[in-house]
C-alpha cells in the first residue's frame, strides 16, 4: 500500500487515551446526580413576542455542561421575574438547589436584561447583573448569562459564548458535491458560511485569537493549507508542497502552525513560523505521523502515529527529538485533543476485540479510559475551551451529524445543523 493511501485510510477513521490501565468503562450517563436548577421564563415588558426564548437558551446551556439538571417549565409552581417575587418554598418543594430569574426591558431601541440567581436552601442571592443589546443579540445575551451563572456556581469559566467550525458536504450528483465551511454558536445556532467550494475542505481550526482559521482545501486539485481572516474573508495560502499538506494546528500563542507534510516521502509533523513562513521538521520516522495538537506550554506536540504497528498517540517536543507513547488502552487511538487543565486526553478510540470507533477520554494521571460515545464510526473530537463539553462527528440515519457530549458523560445530544453530511467540527477559544 503506498504512503498516500495509507495516510488517507488512517485519516478517515481517526480519534482519544495514556499508560497501561484497566479496561475502558463505558459511560452512558453520569453516576452522580446533576444539580437541580430552575431557569424561570424571563419577564418581558414589551409588546410583540421576542424571537428567542432566553430562559430556554440558558436552561439548555446549563444542561449541556452535564453539571446541572434544569427543572421542566411545566413543573414550576410559580414564575417570578424579579427577586421580590421569588417564593423559596415553591422551589424547595420542587427540589431545586438554585433558581435563576430575569426580566427584559426595552431601553432606547435596545433591550436590557436584568437577572438574579438564588441559592434556594440558604434563600440568598448569589449573583445579580444586567446585560444589554439589540434584538439580534438575544442569543449572545442568553449565553452571557449562562456563562456568568456557570462560573459563579462552579468556579469554572463558562464556554457558552464560544463558536464552532464545521464542514458540510451536500451531494447533488455523482460528480457534483458542494462543500461549505460554516461557523455557528457552540450549540449549532446562527450558522454562517465562511467558504464554499466544489472541492473538499478539511480540518478547519481556530487560531487562539479567534480571528483567524486554518484549513485544508483541495481547490487546486491537491491538498493545500490556507489561513483565512474571519471578519474580512481575506485568505492566504500557507503551503504548496508536493504530496500531502494537512492537519493544521495553531500554537497557543498563534504565531506558529503545526501540520503534516509528505514532501520528503513520508507524512511527518512540521512547524511553520507564521511571521517568516520558515518551516522546521519535528518528527522523523518511517511510520505515518499526523494530527498534531499543541500542549498549552507551546513546546509539546501530541500526535497520531502508527510506529507501534497500529495508530496510537505520542508526544514530542516542538523542536524535535524523541517521541513518548501516551496511549496503551485499546488497539487504536488517534486525533488527540486535551482538556483545558491538560488532565484529560480526548481521542478516537477502538477497544480490543471491537470494530467500532468511539470517542473516549483518558485520565492522563491514572491512565483510565472512559468511552463517551454510544455509536460507531465516530471521529473528529473537539473540546470546549473550559474542558466541560466536547463535540464529535458521527452518523445518524445515514447522514453525518455532530453530537455534543458533556465530559462527565451525563449529556449526549445532536447539534442541529444544515442539510448534507456534517463533519470536521472544531471549537473556538474564548472570544472575550
Amino acid at each position: 500500500m503506498n504512503t498516500l493511501i495509507r495516510y488517507i485510510l488512517l485519516g478517515l477513521v481517526l480519534v482519544v487515551g495514556s499508560a497501561q490501565a484497566a479496561d475502558p468503562l463505558v459511560i452512558s450517563s453520569g453516576s452522580d446526580r446533576a444539580i437541580p436548577i430552575a431557569v424561570v421564563p424571563f419577564g418581558w415588558q414589551g409588546g410583540q413576542p421576542l424571537p428567542e426564548d432566553l430562559a430556554n437558551i440558558v436552561s439548555d446551556d446549563l444542561r449541556n455542561s452535564g453539571v446541572f439538571s434544569p427543572i421542566p417549565r411545566q413543573n414550576m409552581l410559580s414564575q417570578p421575574s424579579q427577586a421580590s417575587e421569588v417564593i423559596f418554598r415553591d422551589w424547595k418543594a420542587l427540589g431545586a438547589n438554585y433558581v435563576l430569574v430575569g426580566n427584559i426591558v426595552p431601553n432606547g431601541g435596545r433591550l436590557q436584561i436584568n437577572y438574579a440567581l438564588f441559592n434556594v436552601s440558604t434563600e440568598q442571592q448569589v449573583l445579580t447583573g444586567n446585560v444589554g443589546g439589540g434584538t439580534d443579540q438575544l442569543r449572545d445575551m442568553a449565553h452571557f448569562i449562562s456563562d456568568q451563572a456557570y462560573e459563579k456556581l462552579t468556579g469554572v469559566k463558562g464556554a457558552f459564548s464560544t463558536r464552532i467550525l464545521y464542514v458540510t458536504a451536500e451531494r447533488f450528483s455523482a460528480t457534483n458535491t458542494r462543500y461549505t465551511l460554516q461557523r455557528a454558536d457552540y450549540d449549532g445556532a446562527r450558522a454562517v458560511t465562511l467558504l464554499q467550494s466544489r472541492e473538499p475542505i478539511l480540518s478547519p481550526r481556530f487560531a487562539p485569537d479567534g480571528k483567524r482559521i486554518a484549513y485544508v482545501s483541495f481547490e487546486q486539485q491537491r491538498p493545500r493549507i490556507f489561513m483565512q481572516y474571519i471578519d474580512t474573508g481575506r485568505r492566504e495560502q500557507l503551503t504548496n508542497f508536493e504530496g500531502l499538506n494537512g492537519a493544521p494546528a495553531f500554537s497557543p500563542d498563534g504565531n506558529r502552525l503545526a501540520f503534516v507534510l509528505s514532501k520528503d516521502g513520508n507524512p511527518e509533523i512540521y512547524v511553520m513560523d507564521l511571521g517568516s513562513r520558515a518551516i522546521r521538521r519535528v518528527t522523523n520516522d518511517s511510520a505515518i505521523d499526523t494530527e498534531p495538537f499543541w500542549g498549552k506550554d507551546g513546546q509539546t506536540i501530541y500526535f497520531t502515529s502508527d510506529r507501534s504497528g497500529k495508530p496510537q498517540i505520542y508526544k514530542t517536543n516542538a523542536n524535535g527529538g524523541g517521541a513518548e507513547r501516551v496511549t496503551f488502552v485499546g488497539n487504536y487511538n488517534a486525533n488527540p485533543k486535551l482538556s483545558a487543565d491538560e488532565k484529560t486526553l480526548v481521542m478516537v478510540h477502538r477497544q480490543e476485540g471491537f470494530t467500532n470507533f468511539q470517542i473516549a477520554a483518558q485520565d492522563l494521571q491514572r491512565g483510565s479510559v472512559r468511552v463517551l460515545s454510544n455509536t460507531s464510526l465516530n471521529d473528529s473530537p473537539t473540546v470546549a475551551p473550559n474542558g466541560t463539553m466536547l463535540i464529535y462527528a458521527t452518523r445518524q440515519q445515514d447522514r453525518g451529524v455532530l453530537m455534543l457530549v458533556s465530559i462527565n458523560g451525563r449529556v449526549r445530544i445532536p447539534i442541529p445543523t444544515a442539510q448534507g453530511d456534517v463533519r470536521e467540527p472544531s471549537w473556538s477559544p474564548y472570544l472575550n
